[in-house]
């Protein structure tokens, strides 16, 4: 029997709200604040990176080898994500490049912000459209819901990625 509560709508069980962090990809996590300031929980997952996605003062345990960035994202449509999103794609994929890394994702409940700034990484990494990217996500965390203002701007950030020239060739070997 499932703990979640089922929707008011159909009989299909819903979380109302995700527990804990959910692994998006192996070493990829997205979270809550409760979980990313739990010193346990951050533990639990070996968690080595963690990146905020939400304005105010996040409380992450005091730790020297814990690689922190924060990002100051309102959840609201007309929000400015896109002009985040190089920057926090540079972070993860800095992160997800150290075999070692287990990189942790949170805003504050973890279903729009931190969501939409995993689905830039994907998009930017493995060339995914924003639909592909979106939907995958949804599939590790049900209650994954990045606003629909966000879900314009992963278009937007898509559509700049295919524009970006190509990186120059390596040079020939001596």
């Amino acid at each position: 029997m499932s703990n979640w509560p089922t929707s008011p709508v159909s009989q299909t069980p819903y979380p109302l709200r995700a527990p804990g962090a959910s692994e998006i990809m192996p070493r990829l996590y997205v979270s809550d604040l409760a979980f990313a300031e739990n010193p346990a929980a951050l533990a639990s997952l070996g968690i080595t990176h963690v990146l905020s996605a939400m304005r105010g003062y996040v409380s992450l345990p005091s730790n020297p080898h814990l690689h922190r960035t924060q990002f100051p994202l309102e959840d609201l449509p007309f929000s400015e994500l896109a002009a985040h999103l190089p920057a926090t794609t540079a972070f993860l994929r800095s992160a997800m490049h150290d075999p070692n890394a287990r990189v942790l994702v949170h805003c504050m409940e973890g279903v729009s912000r931190s969501t939409s700034v995993v689905c830039a990484y994907l998009i930017a990494e493995f060339g995914w459209s924003p639909t592909q990217a979106i939907q995958y996500v949804k599939s590790r965390r049900r209650s994954a819901e990045p606003n629909f203002g966000f879900v314009q701007q992963l278009h937007e950030y898509a559509d700049s990625l295919r524009r970006a020239p190509p990186p120059p060739p390596p040079p020939p070997p001596s």
